[in-house]
């Protein structure tokens, strides 16, 4: 296993048991409207819940999508990830730094940020709640491994593992390989297959069986 480590500097202080300033806004304007009846915890989680799983992602999954189509294209998100961003139509806040790592036979990446939960949520949504977990932003730097069993992805033991580690200033987003079966598929379809957790690295993109077998 590799373990690709980035300095986080002295501005860099979030504490994950505590909430940032604009967090604890939120909070308290989202228990006000609860209270009022204008809004209840249900219509909260599944508008988080879009965002998590469908909106936010599939911007970061067109992007994986066309890398699989277009080598040109590909080239670019690996070697300025916020201009393909741009090329393909959606903003990126020059603030903050987006690098894409590609997985490949033989390497397999995912990502972490250590200290809190930095994170491209620009191009892959919200974040999950383990990954902003202590367990896990400390067991991904020291036993990727099984902590990718667990979360269901088994690699075989000749895979390097390289764990990346974001920042306040640097965030990371996996490309998957492109699974065997998908020739001939439109940006459409193959964005279909790419999830988030794909892009995190804790996952493989995959072929539905109909698809497979038919």
């Amino acid at each position: 296993m590799t373990d690709q480590h980035h300095d986080h500097d002295d501005e860099h202080n979030h504490h994950p048991e505590a909430p940032s300033d604009v967090a604890a806004r939120t909070l308290a304007l989202e228990s006000l409207l609860i209270e009022k009846g204008l809004l209840t915890s249900e219509e909260v989680d599944r508008v988080i819940s879009a965002y998590e799983h469908d909106i936010g992602p599939m911007i970061g999954a067109h992007l994986v999508a066309r890398a699989w189509l277009e080598p040109d294209f590909r080239e670019l998100l690996l070697a300025d990830a916020p201009a393909a961003v741009r090329e393909r139509g959606y903003e990126y806040r020059a603030e903050t730094r987006l690098v894409v790592v590609a997985n490949q036979p033989g390497i397999h990446n995912m990502i972490v940020c250590t200290l809190c939960s930095c994170y491209p949520w620009m191009v892959i949504g919200l974040p999950p709640t383990w990954y902003k977990s202590a367990p896990y932003r400390s067991r991904a730097v020291s036993e990727p491994r099984l902590v990718l069993l667990e979360l269901g992805l088994e690699l075989p033991d000749e895979v390097e593992i390289i764990v990346w580690d974001s920042s306040a200033e640097l965030r990371y987003m996996v490309l998957p390989e492109r699974p065997d079966g998908t020739e001939g598929w439109t940006e459409e379809e193959l964005a279909a297959i790419v999830t988030r957790d794909c892009m995190i690295g804790v996952a493989r993109p995959q072929v539905p069986r109909m698809a497979v077998t038919g």
